[in-house]
């Protein structure tokens, strides 16, 4: 592995940040779509002799995605599997679970994240600072309220289908720092619990 951990090396000072360009018309917020994430280490991959591919398995209730790794050398690397659960079981559900997993499954193997997650990061440290009252929500504007309920519902829904990569995705779309503080505040406490972890768990791979 010595050829393609010196090459990693060198390419990942080259990553970019993925860019959250993308809109989310229903929630009004912005995310990193799979293109984002490939653009941001595909050039510094190619420069330094490497290429990444990411296999699929077979799943039951969603998909499961791994992402490999392979040098001019020969040498590869498997990043290990990915499993999200598909929200609905038909070919949308199938299909925006793939894409999740193969989004978070290179955001994972190269150690990259959106490029707010720092901000994000900041706001959510406020939040928790906060107390989480119901305050934080009637203080709000009736069309933002309705922008704050239509982004728990979807939290919720996504909890239930045990994807918390897009319940997390769903919370940090929220870019607006009383309308975070809202949300958090509707939130039950398994729910913050479970992304709280998450923060931390994508925290920890940069």
């Amino acid at each position: 592995m010595e050829n393609l951990a010196k090459s990693f090396i060198s390419a990942k000072k080259a990553f970019s940040p993925a860019l959250k360009d993308k809109t989310n018309p229903h929630f009004r917020s912005k995310y990193a779509d799979l293109g984002a994430c490939v653009e941001a280490v595909n050039d510094a991959f190619l420069d330094n002799d490497i290429v990444f591919y990411q296999e699929t398995s077979e799943s039951d209730s969603g998909v499961i995605v791994e992402t490999v790794l392979m040098h001019s050398s020969g040498e590869t690397l498997r990043c290990g599997k990915i499993s999200v659960p598909a929200s609905k079981q038909d070919a949308q559900g199938y299909g925006s679970a793939l894409t999740y997993a193969r989004r978070y499954s290179l955001m994972t193997a190269c150690g990259i994240a959106p490029e707010d997650d720092d901000g994000n990061a900041a706001v959510k440290s406020q939040v928790e600072k906060t107390s989480a009252t119901k305050g934080a929500f009637e203080a709000l504007g009736g069309k933002r309220q309705s922008v704050i309920v239509d982004v728990k519902t979807a939290i919720n829904e996504r909890m239930a289908a045990d994807d918390i990569i897009g319940a997390y995705d769903e919370y940090s779309g929220i870019q607006d720092g009383e309308e975070k503080i809202a949300l958090w505040a509707l939130l039950d406490s398994r729910t913050r619990s479970a992304l709280k972890a998450h923060g931390q768990t994508l925290k920890g791979k940069k």
